[in-house]
């Protein structure tokens, strides 16, 4: 599937866009760190504390099914909050990500479990999921999730996550939203272990999760 059928910006909405995330990781990346070694991709830091990152959900997948975070108990998530109208940042973070799972050992890649949480559920629907994550740029088993306002205001909240919609303007004609842009490694107990900012190399994320399923055995 192609995305070259999703609306496409000016550039001045794009580059605030980007400006607002960068602005917002800056902000909510230090109040992440708060857990042992957190290592972003590739650099250690080690903090005292107990990261308050992750939480319930309860949301709908792109097939229709109801899951909750419970539902994925048993497998590391990698859950990353976009929407499916997002011109580039969204699709250019899952695409890095899939690129990341690919330079796993299949058996490896296939332990964890890719997430992409909308903070958009006006326009994606679990058709509209289902449509987008079958992109054969993105991880074959990345799953869509969506849910009623209040769902995803609760699931944004337990991870920290801000998100905003901007209507429409002079510089574009349909609403977009702003958000932060990272992806979270949860571990299969469903507790934070570690983000990779938006522009972390595949690599580095590939090494982070082969380091990670060393030290935490998963069963296949």
């Amino acid at each position: 599937m192609s995305l070259s059928n999703r609306p496409v910006w000016l550039i001045p909405a794009l580059t605030a866009l980007v400006a607002g995330v960068a602005a917002v990781v800056l902000i909510i990346l230090p109040q992440l760190r708060d857990s042992g070694p957190v290592t972003s991709g590739g650099s250690s830091v080690r903090t005292s504390g107990e990261a308050q990152i992750g939480g319930a959900f309860t949301l709908t997948n792109h097939l229709g099914e109801t899951v909750t975070d419970e539902s994925f108990r048993g497998r590391p998530m990698l859950i990353y909050f976009g929407f499916t109208y997002c011109p580039d940042v969204c699709p250019a973070s899952l695409q890095i990500l899939g690129a990341a799972l690919d330079q796993l050992p299949e058996d490896d890649a296939a332990k964890f479990q890719p997430l992409l949480i909308t903070v958009d559920p006006e326009r994606d629907t679990p058709q509209a999921l289902a449509d987008y994550v079958s992109a054969d740029v993105f991880a074959d088993n990345l799953m869509g999730l969506t849910g009623t306002p209040e769902q995803i205001r609760e699931a944004a909240e337990a991870y920290r996550v801000y998100y905003a919609r901007v209507d429409a303007n002079s510089e574009f004609t349909e609403y977009t939203m702003d958000h932060l842009s990272v992806v979270f490694l949860m571990d299969a107990n469903g507790e934070f272990a570690d983000i990779f900012p938006h522009g972390t190399a595949p690599a580095a994320i590939a090494a982070r999760l082969q380091r990670f399923l060393e030290e935490n055995p998963v069963q296949s």
